[in-house]
């Protein structure tokens, strides 16, 4: 079923598109005209005006029928966003990206399909610094990070979620034009508070998703090798947390410290402990200490 559109006519208040001039709403049909062309990624866009999750939606609709890849869902608003380990991600109406996306990486070994965060979180960072020329860093496994007065902020994140047998969806939600008191908790952050050129929403989710489309293009088209994509290499610089001391909160209730020292062939952020073992984490909370 292909939830109802409600970008492109007017709406009552207080969701009405002409409600604050500041936080426009996104077209529907200007968004379809602009990303999906014959031979891309994306094939449908949705725009809904407001759903608990986009990725709940998305996957649910993809375990309904045949749903192809590249089907794109955003909200103007979630009212049950989830990010890792079912923490509640909430922002006011209009004032951020949230979408999900459907994925069906075939031809690739299900090995590789854990490098798909990290290949969104390269691609929303790339498309951001093009588009709202806002600089970005990435903390392992699936948070974007940008600077507000010399500190470090977390301005989004990802998260993915198996959609049967040969689907993943990816939900990404990015906090755009934040103010100050509208932050959820003291060091969340957002691109207008980083300095961002522009909070457009309608510029920055195209240049996202055309980012997105390239770097899925360029790893599927390696059969899912990090390396010979280029991804393993490109995220790597990128990572915010490799150089650090950190603290992993490990499932059952551990947690190990160490310095952050590489993002192995598998995804996995590599912890030089005291001990002086190499210990690869591959799911966890990751803690930023302190540079190395």
């Amino acid at each position: 079923m292909t939830p109802r559109d409600s970008s492109d006519s007017p709406n009552d208040a207080p969701h009405s598109r002409w409600s604050d001039l500041d936080r426009p709403p996104l077209n529907g049909t200007a968004l379809r005209r602009g990303l999906v062309r014959e031979g891309g990624l994306w094939r449908q866009v949705d725009v809904v005006q407001r759903t608990g999750s986009t990725n709940s939606d998305l996957v649910a609709r993809a375990a309904e029928g045949d749903l192809a890849e590249g089907v794109v869902l955003v909200a103007e608003e979630q009212s049950a966003a989830r990010g890792r380990l079912d923490r509640r991600w909430t922002a006011p109406p209009r004032s951020g990206l949230f979408f999900s996306v459907l994925l069906r990486p075939a031809e690739v070994p299900v090995t590789r399909w854990g490098w798909l965060p990290l290949l969104t979180g390269v691609a929303v960072a790339t498309g951001l610094s093009r588009v709202a020329g806002v600089d970005t860093a990435l903390k392992w496994p699936n948070d974007l990070l940008v600077t507000v007065g010399g500190e470090e902020r977390k301005a989004g994140g990802i998260l993915a979620e198996r959609a049967g047998t040969d689907g993943v969806v990816i939900g990404v939600g990015i906090n755009v034009s934040l103010r100050a008191d509208e932050l959820p908790v003291p060091r969340a952050g957002s691109l207008a508070l980083a300095g961002a050129t522009g909070t457009d929403r309608d510029p920055l989710l195209r240049g996202v998703l055309r980012s997105l489309e390239d770097w899925y293009g360029r790893w599927r088209a390696a059969d899912g090798d990090p390396a010979a994509s280029g991804l393993q290499e490109t995220y790597a610089a990128g990572c915010a947390t490799l150089g650090r001391m950190v603290r992993a909160e490990l499932p059952g209730d551990r947690s190990l410290v160490g310095e952050a020292v590489a993002v192995d062939g598998d995804g996995r952020l590599v912890l030089a402990t005291e001990a002086g073992v190499q210990e690869p984490v591959g799911a966890g909370d990751i803690v930023h200490l302190r540079l190395a």
